[in-house]
């Protein structure tokens, strides 16, 4: 389930060794589980901290408590301690599972578009504040968007959608034969790129 390096470990109960605290352990849990911004958070647990659900996993000299909710999140993570490069040490967890799992071809058109779009469209978008929301998806693969963000309203929309997101979600995602935007641009008050600029 959850791989904890030796390395790790001896980081951990070092720590724990410190605080001084009988019966302290590390939980784990999983935040934000199933979207583009998951990720992985560790903080020490006392036993009063504890909700009484979680999973353990025996380590030495210490538990790593699981919290319940994030057990199918965190199945696979691998938590190590590594000496970077410039001889800095580092704790790294690789949760591979905690942004969720790319739907199957089995899955729905709009099923398969919507994880393209929050998982590799909008995080491109958040870098200039924009963002999409897929509005339809059409029965023959129309798919039909609205810009958000520093994206409502940008002179770059059109480049945006064309040369980007159309690329993306046709060669991303079978089906889909067309991209569109349902954008009313001219009600954009904080476009990344005003259109008279553009």
């Amino acid at each position: 389930m959850i791989q904890i390096s030796d390395k790790a470990q001896g980081h951990f109960r070092r720590l724990i060794e410190r605080e001084g605290v009988p019966g302290m352990g590390v939980r784990l849990s999983a935040m934000e589980p199933g979207t583009p911004r998951a990720d992985a958070r560790l903080e020490f647990a006392e036993p009063a901290d504890l909700a009484g659900d979680e999973w353990a996993v025996d380590c030495d000299g210490f538990t790593l408590y699981i919290a319940a909710d994030s057990v199918q999140w965190l199945d696979g993570a691998e938590i190590d301690y590594v000496t970077q490069a410039t001889g800095n040490q580092q704790l790294t967890i690789k949760a591979p599972k905690i942004k969720g799992e790319a739907p199957g071809d089995a899955a729905s058109l709009v099923e398969r578009v919507r994880w393209v779009v929050e998982n590799e469209i909008n995080p491109q978008l958040a870098s200039h504040g924009g963002r999409v929301a897929v509005q339809e998806v059409s029965g023959d693969g129309v798919v039909l968007l609205r810009f958000g963000g520093g994206c409502h309203g940008c002179g770059m929309a059109d480049v945006t959608l064309k040369q980007g997101i159309e690329k993306t979600l046709m060669g991303r995602v079978p089906g889909v034969t067309a991209v569109r935007d349902a954008t009313d641009h001219a009600t954009g008050d904080a476009p990344y790129i005003p259109r008279d600029a553009a």
